[in-house]
């Protein structure tokens, strides 16, 4: 067996953070999910930008310009079109996990991440629009984001919390999830209702490359890692989980995002290795998926409690780093630079459209 098999026979779930209709039209998601063990996919602003960017949809973006269409609705258009075929390519895989697998993702406009009531009416539309139940939505896990998930979840979208950083990041998202189950149990509305939790990992590394001793550099997000995930597995055995789960639902799952080594001198496969856990997703870009087929290794599963997270974490205190601080900050900055990156995105539609229609 690949080491990627190995890792899913282990009970984590390997998704590709990558798309592209080129990709689609040549068979190279196809071949993931048939040899690489991929059971997923996820896309945000910033993939679809460099896929954009490449020309491939330069035809297609002047047929829908000279259907008069631009703008966000242009891109959506673009956008739902590849997930409604990636999401029919996974759809055996959601069939036979009953819903627990093969799942695509689509992200609402970045310029929402603040204003909930948007980002929750949006979220409601575009599921809507592209027809697939084996579709999440993207919703960044911003304070002024939970109540949007919360609401979403309560309207039975399914819903992939996005931008998470740390395990009170987690634990927010959680409980908005939480809190939309418990509104549809307390409505009579079925509660199994899918969604995941997307942890930012490699950023935490990239941050403080410069700022601390060498001992300590990549270090910090398996460390985080470990924090997150002892949080999650203690809400996983919580009173208020099981009256969920008795009651028809299930538990959000953990996702690890952000899991390319930014690092060129710390291991390809560093956030996939090291992050290997049961009841868990790790969606990596196909160089990251690649590496780990090619020479990739399942060692221990992270230990439920943590394990040497809180002595590594107070090595980084005394090294000067905030983390909670910095959490906030990596929040702050991912969100900015998917909004960059749609703005981009959106300048290279426009491009083509002032094009077709001068």
């Amino acid at each position: 067996m690949s080491a990627n098999e190995l890792l899913h026979a282990a009970g984590q779930s390997l998704w590709l953070d990558n798309i592209t209709r080129k990709m689609l039209d040549e068979g190279d998601i196809q071949k993931y999910i048939d040899t690489h063990a991929v059971t997923g996919l996820t896309s945000n602003p910033s993939i679809f930008d460099k896929a954009i960017s490449s020309g491939y949809y330069d035809e297609a973006i002047r047929a829908k310009a000279t259907a008069g269409l631009s703008g966000e609705e242009l891109f959506f258009e673009l956008a739902i079109e590849d997930l409604r075929r990636a999401a029919d390519l996974f759809l055996p895989i959601w069939d036979r996990t009953n819903g627990v697998d093969g799942w695509v993702s689509l992200e609402v406009s970045p310029e929402l991440a603040y204003d909930a009531a948007a980002t929750a009416a949006a979220a409601t539309d575009l599921h809507t629009r592209a027809g697939r139940k084996n579709l999440f939505i993207k919703i960044p896990g911003t304070p002024e984001g939970l109540p949007a998930i919360e609401a979403s979840i309560a309207a039975g979208i399914p819903i992939n919390v996005t931008l998470l950083f740390s395990a009170d990041h987690y634990e927010a998202a959680a409980d908005a999830y939480l809190k939309g189950i418990e509104r549809r149990i307390a409505a009579g509305l079925n509660p199994d209702v899918e969604s995941v939790a997307s942890v930012f990992m490699s950023r935490w590394d990239n941050a403080v490359a410069k700022s601390v001793p060498d001992e300590l550099k990549n270090r910090l997000g398996l460390a985080i890692g470990k924090d997150v995930y002892r949080s999650y597995r203690t809400l996983l055995e919580s009173d208020r989980v099981q009256k969920i789960v008795a009651a028809g639902g299930r538990m959000q799952r953990l996702l690890w995002a952000s899991t390319s080594a930014k690092d060129p001198s710390a291991p390809d496969t560093l956030y996939v290795s090291g992050l290997a856990a049961p009841l868990t997703v790790n969606t990596m870009p196909d160089v990251t998926l690649n590496a780990f087929y090619d020479h990739g290794a399942v060692g221990e599963m992270l230990p439920a409690n943590g394990g040497d997270c809180d002595a590594v974490l107070e090595q980084f205190a005394a090294a000067g780093v905030d983390v909670a601080a910095l959490a906030q900050k990596l929040q702050t900055d991912g969100a900015n630079s998917f909004v960059e990156a749609w703005q981009q995105l959106l300048g290279v539609i426009n491009s083509q459209v002032a094009k077709v229609n001068p």
